[in-house]
């Protein structure tokens, strides 16, 4: 789960890690009331959506007067947003960050996220600031500097302030930086994020630190140890078909090719749509029904699969272990049955009561064509999408 930038600094505020003041607005007018609050002749007027690259597309603005918050905040507000990170289709800006102006001596980057190698959580950090780290990992690697944590003993001190020396950190802010980092990485850990950056984290013509941006995402099975942090969930920013599908406990992801994917298993849906890019087209969605595949959540999973324009043929991929393939098989049939398809089934089963549940789809009079192995079922989708 993703949040958008003033939540997450609302949270590092929790952890004592210093940001700017700052207050969402929802209208122009909250806007101009925001900069009253905080005071000073200097604003930044931030565009909120869960991407990053906005200042590039025009959403981060100075503002050097309450005409000009109104006035930019007027711009912002319902304007489509597009960066790298949104694609072609952008975001539409439904809210914004008023922030107070802040002097900028120099700008890093510091992160935290999961290594998945060391299954340890890995602090990272750059003298790049205000550039994306995967920018900076292609470019400049070098300048990438990486502590992996020991959960036992958390973020020691003595790391925090070697990572902060080899990025260029001065050495009179050295004890603020440990104290930042450590900041950082308590609100991590304590709320189950997955991702954690600061970017940048700046250093002011004071010498102080603190997080000019920030970004925070969070692991979606331990969200019910935060009701707090689910209560921030912002669903204008997410996929209507991904918060459809999550009602029904389906793993959808929209994806922009031609071919929709229904498999049981994360592993097996990700073979299967390798498979459907081996033989030359593109899977058109990522959907695991796990390993309780009942007809109603074949149904919906139909259902948010047609609901794509772009949806040409449906490959079912089931390996029936937990499910067996029979009642899998009648599931897909009165699902079938139900959403009156328009495309192309293709149907795979293996595994737990296999003959029986090929029987099932063989004797169900709808146009099902029936696939021998994962390789037949990828081939036979792909032919039948491009007879279309």
């Amino acid at each position: 789960m993703k949040i958008h930038e003033y939540q997450a600094k609302a949270i590092l505020g929790e952890f004592d890690a210093p940001v700017p003041r700052g207050l969402p607005a929802f209208s122009a007018k909250e806007a101009v009331q925001n900069a009253k609050k905080l005071g000073g002749n200097t604003w930044v007027v931030k565009a909120q959506i869960h991407a990053g690259g906005r200042g590039k597309a025009g959403g981060v603005k100075i503002a050097k007067s309450f005409e000009e918050v109104e006035e930019l905040a007027s711009a912002m507000l319902g304007m489509r947003l597009v960066t790298p990170q949104t694609g072609e289709e952008g975001r539409i800006v439904k809210r914004l960050l008023i922030e107070e102006g802040a002097g900028i001596e120099k700008e890093y980057y510091a992160g935290f996220v999961v290594d998945r190698n060391s299954q340890r959580v890995v602090l990272i950090a750059s003298s790049e600031g205000g550039t994306e780290i995967e920018e900076v990992a292609k470019k400049n690697p070098e300048k990438i500097e990486k502590i992996v944590i020991d959960p036992g003993k958390g973020l020691l001190e003595v790391d925090a302030k070697a990572v902060a020396r080899k990025i260029g950190i001065p050495e009179e802010a050295m004890d603020e930086a440990a104290k930042f980092f450590d900041a950082l990485y308590r609100a991590f850990v304590e709320k189950d994020a997955m991702l954690l950056e600061v970017n940048p984290l700046v250093l002011d013509k004071d010498g102080k630190l603190f997080a000019l941006d920030a970004k925070i995402n969070f692991d979606d099975n331990a969200l019910y140890r935060h009701p707090e942090i689910l209560a921030l969930r912002d669903l204008d920013e997410e996929d209507p078909a991904e918060i459809e599908a999550s009602k029904y406990g389906l793993s959808y992801i929209s994806l922009d090719g031609n071919i929709g994917c229904l498999v049981n298993g994360a592993g097996l849906a990700m073979a299967t749509m390798d498979i459907v890019k081996l033989y030359g087209a593109s899977p058109a969605n990522f959907l695991d029904v796990g390993g309780g595949a009942s007809v109603e959540k074949v149904t919906e999973a139909f259902k948010l699969m047609l609901a794509n324009p772009h949806l040409q043929v449906i490959l079912v991929n089931i390996f029936g272990g937990i499910m067996k393939c029979d009642v899998i098989a009648q599931g897909i049939v009165e699902a079938a049955r139900q959403v009156a398809l328009t495309v192309p089934l293709v149907v795979r089963l293996e595994g737990t009561n296999v003959d029986i549940g090929k029987k099932i789809l063989a004797e169900s009079g709808l146009p099902i064509i029936s696939a021998n192995s994962m390789m037949d079922a990828a081939k036979l989708a792909v032919e039948a999408s491009r007879s279309k």
